[in-house]
C-alpha cells in the first residue's frame, strides 16, 4: 500500500511540476496527464478506491484555474476559487511528497479570502457594473485597506519566529533592509519545504532560472530547500531589483513577483514610474502580492516600505 501511495504521490507531483516557468514569469496553465483509462481494469481495488480518494481531475482542474486567474488581471475571479482550494488541500496534505504543494497553498489561502472581500468592497461602494469595474481596474486603497484588515486578524506564521533572526541577519549582510525577510511569510509561511504549482520552491519561492542566476545548485540537492542560501539568494534578488528601479521598493516586489521583463515593458508601454500607475495592468497575483507585502511589514514591523533604509555599514 505505501508503495502505491508513493506512486500516486509522485504522479501528482509530476502533474504540478510541469508548469514550472522562468522566475516570476506569467505561469502557464498546468498540462494535463495522459489519460491512462485503458489500464484502470488491471489496477487493484485498493488503488482503484485511492484514486476516487485522490480526485486527481479536481487537483489538476483546481491548479490550472488557479495559474489562469493568478496571470489574469481580474481580481474578483480568484475569491471564486476558495471553496475548492478547501476541498484540495487535505488532498495534497495526505501525502508526504506532496505535502510542499499543500504548505504553498495554505500560505496562500489568505489571497482568495482577500480577493473576495475586495469584490465584496467594490460591489459596496461602486454603483458601476462589474465588467466596467474591471476594466477599469481595483482601485489599490481598497486592496490595501483590505490586506490590513486581513491581517491584523491573522497571528504570527507559526514558524517566523524559529526563521526571523538569522533570516534578518542574512539580508543584513547584503545590504538589504532586514524588514523584507518577511517577504518569506508572505510566499510560504516561513516553510522552508513549500513547494508552488507553477515551479517555484523554498522559503522564498524561487523559481529555477533566478536560482541558476543567484549559484544556487538545483542539483543533486536543490539549495532553495535551504533557508539560508534560499535568503541569500532572495536578498541579492532583490536588492538588485531595487537598484534596477532606481530605489522603488513597490516596483522591485512586483517585479520579484511576476519577473522585471513585464514589469518593464508596462513602465514603458504606459509612460509610467510607478506600481500604482501600472498595477490595473499587472496579473492578479501582483496586484494583491506587493499591498500584502506592504501591509505585513507595516503590521509586523512598524514601517512603510518607503521608510525601508539600507543597513548601514
Amino acid at each position: 500500500m505505501r508503495c502505491v501511495k508513493t506512486w500516486l504521490a509522485i504522479w501528482i507531483m509530476l502533474l504540478l511540476a510541469g508548469a514550472a516557468l522562468a522566475q516570476q514569469k506569467p505561469a502557464q496553465p498546468v498540462q494535463p496527464a495522459q489519460s491512462n483509462s485503458s489500464a484502470q481494469s488491471d489496477l487493484s481495488d485498493d488503488l482503484l478506491q485511492m484514486l476516487d480518494q485522490i480526485d486527481q481531475d479536481r487537483v489538476r482542474d483546481f491548479f490550472t484555474k488557479l495559474q489562469r486567474q493568478f496571470d489574469g488581471t481580474n481580481i474578483y475571479e480568484l475569491a471564486s476559487l476558495k471553496e475548492i482550494a478547501l476541498q484540495v488541500l487535505p488532498v495534497l496534505k495526505e501525502f508526504e511528497e506532496t505535502q510542499p504543494y499543500a504548505a504553498w497553498l495554505q500560505a496562500h489561502l489568505d489571497d482568495l479570502d482577500a480577493a473576495n472581500e475586495v469584490e465584496r468592497e467594490m460591489k459596496a461602494t461602486s454603483p458601476k457594473p462589474a465588467t466596467a469595474t474591471v476594466q477599469a481596474g481595483v482601485p489599490l486603497k481598497i486592496v490595501r485597506s483590505v490586506w490590513v484588515k486581513e491581517l491584523e486578524k491573522r497571528p504570527w506564521p507559526p514558524l517566523a519566529k524559529t526563521y526571523l533572526p538569522k533570516l534578518k541577519q542574512i539580508f543584513v549582510s547584503e545590504n538589504v533592509p532586514p524588514e523584507l525577510v518577511w517577504v518569506a511569510g508572505v510566499e510560504s509561511s516561513f516553510d522552508p519545504q513549500a513547494r508552488g504549482p507553477a515551479g517555484a520552491a523554498g522559503m522564498f519561492q524561487l523559481m529555477p532560472a533566478t536560482a541558476r542566476m543567484e549559484h544556487l545548485s538545483l542539483w543533486p540537492f536543490d539549495q532553495r530547500y535551504q533557508p539560508d542560501k534560499s535568503a541569500r539568494a532572495a536578498a541579492r534578488y532583490l536588492r538588485d531589483l531595487h537598484n534596477h528601479y532606481g530605489g522603488d521598493w513597490q516596483l522591485a516586489l512586483a517585479a520579484y513577483n511576476v519577473g522585471e521583463g513585464r514589469v518593464d515593458k508596462l513602465l514603458k508601454e504606459h509612460k509610467a514610474g510607478s506600481f500604482d500607475a501600472i498595477a490595473r495592468w499587472l496579473p492578479a497575483e501582483t496586484q494583491m502580492y506587493v499591498p500584502k507585502v506592504e501591509a505585513t511589514i507595516h503590521l509586523r514591523e512598524g514601517l512603510a516600505l518607503a521608510d525601508l533604509k539600507a543597513p548601514a555599514g
